[in-house]
């Protein structure tokens, strides 16, 4: 593998999907260098300043009460569904925008982990606060996200956290933290499930201000057994423990080793790190890593993000009409940001794959190279004919095509927006 495609591959893994010119200067830099960048960037995010957080008004809900009207509740719920969509335009904004593409897509990657969905939740401010805690301790050490997700209160009410008490406990959100978010089936007993939903009790959400907060009275102050342990465990303490046990160390690395690497490759040895950064620094720079490349199923949000950044399209630039295509476009494919389909989260590879999802992606295909920025197609046309396939694999960071996709592409060459979106639905394109 020459440095550039070692760059590239990095690259596509550990960011939603680099343009020509980040493939450019990291060649110049190396791989070690690379790498070294994208772990601890040395400068701020010009991108993500460029794209704040919004500022989200009062939940529109919180402001009716029992004698409110159905009509009242219709528009609170439409408001509720406009401050949604537009959190998540926001949000694939950023990611396109986002110069650090290492942490934009590692939120992504623990979004999915801790799969929370705004369906249920409803809350734009919920849904946001809980990608602002994600986006603080998704870095750093397994411990400090565990005690910070346990109290967010997304979560709380995703996983009915409210409803837990000492008279009634219940165990949807000890279940999921152990068995999907930290230490995997098989690493608990249901006595544990038990025991740590009497630890989680006395926590609750107020619908108006979006904040969780600890009620003494619901809680259940007495001794528990857990993971064979026992004192009189609170939710800070049970979080401890669970993050404090090797198997969750080694379950998160896995599962980090499941979306950045696939599974056509055994996870390596050794790959749990002392925090996030240090076990994606083990993951990229292992031999085993190397051996992944094109063999990855795209994610619809990922290939979306990538193709936007290459092919210089913001969202928030779009005319609105096309801007109201992507959500309808990514639920057609059947990912949408801040609406995983169950607390277990997206599914990964050939799921991806189906005859819908392909019709889908044709006409995301069609949207984007409609919307390509000027000079991207001045880049693509400067190659005469001959050379436009081989110039689109350059724009769209593809290491060369097979010899069915370039006969698809050759006649294509003098039509560039049917080029940019044959190449966008292309296998090599799909697969990373």
């Amino acid at each position: 593998m020459t440095d550039r495609e070692a760059v590239a591959h990095l690259l596509r893994r550990a960011t939603f999907g680099p343009t020509a010119d980040e493939v450019d200067v990291a060649e110049r830099a190396g791989p070690a260098a690379t790498l070294a960048s994208l772990l601890d960037p040395a400068r701020a995010d010009r991108g993500a300043l460029a794209t704040p957080v919004p500022a989200l008004p009062a939940d529109p809900y919180a402001a009716l009460t029992k004698e409110s009207s159905r009509e009242q509740r219709q528009k609170a719920n439409a408001q509720r569904r406009e401050q949604l969509q537009g959190l998540t335009l926001w949000w694939l904004d950023r990611m396109v925008a986002a110069e650090d593409g290492l942490t934009e897509k590692l939120l992504f990657f623990w979004h999915g982990h801790w799969a929370t969905s705004a369906q249920k939740v409803k809350s734009a401010r919920m849904m946001l606060g809980q990608l602002e805690t994600l986006r603080r301790h998704g870095r750093g050490p397994f411990g400090s996200l565990v005690a910070a997700m346990v109290r967010d209160p997304a979560l709380i009410v995703w996983l009915d956290g409210q409803k837990n008490t000492r008279k009634a406990p219940n165990e949807n959100l000890a279940r999921e933290l152990m068995e999907l978010f930290t230490l995997g089936i098989g690493g608990y007993t249901e006595a544990d499930v038990k025991a740590g939903a009497r630890a989680l009790t006395g926590w609750v959400v107020d619908r108006r201000t979006g904040v969780a907060r600890f009620e003494a009275r619901r809680h259940d102050p007495g001794e528990k057994t857990i993971l064979g342990q026992s004192g009189r465990f609170d939710t800070e303490s049970y979080a401890e423990l669970l993050a404090a046990q090797t198997g969750a160390t080694t379950f998160v690395a896995n599962r980090l080793w499941f979306r950045y690497a696939g599974t056509e490759v055994p996870v390596p040895e050794g790959l749990a790190g002392a925090d996030t950064v240090a076990t994606l620094r083990a993951l990229f720079t292992s031999p085993a890593f190397a051996q992944t490349r094109g063999t990855l199923v795209k994610q619809p949000v990922e290939w979306l993000v990538g193709a936007l950044r290459q092919l210089g399209v913001r969202p928030s630039a779009l005319p609105e009409q096309q801007r109201k295509q992507l959500l309808p476009g990514l639920n057609a494919l059947d990912q949408v940001p801040l609406r995983p389909p169950s607390v277990g989260g997206w599914p990964a590879g050939a799921a991806w794959l189906t005859t819908s999802s392909l019709q889908a992606r044709l006409r995301m295909a069609a949207l984007l190279a409609a919307a390509a920025a000027p000079a991207v197609l001045t880049r693509l046309t400067a190659a005469p004919p001959a050379g436009r396939p081989d110039a689109l694999a350059r724009l769209l960071v593809v290491d060369g095509w097979g010899g069915r996709t370039r006969a698809a592409l050759t006649p294509l060459a003098n039509e560039p927006r049917k080029l940019l979106a044959a190449g966008l639905v292309s296998p090599e394109y799909t697969v990373s």
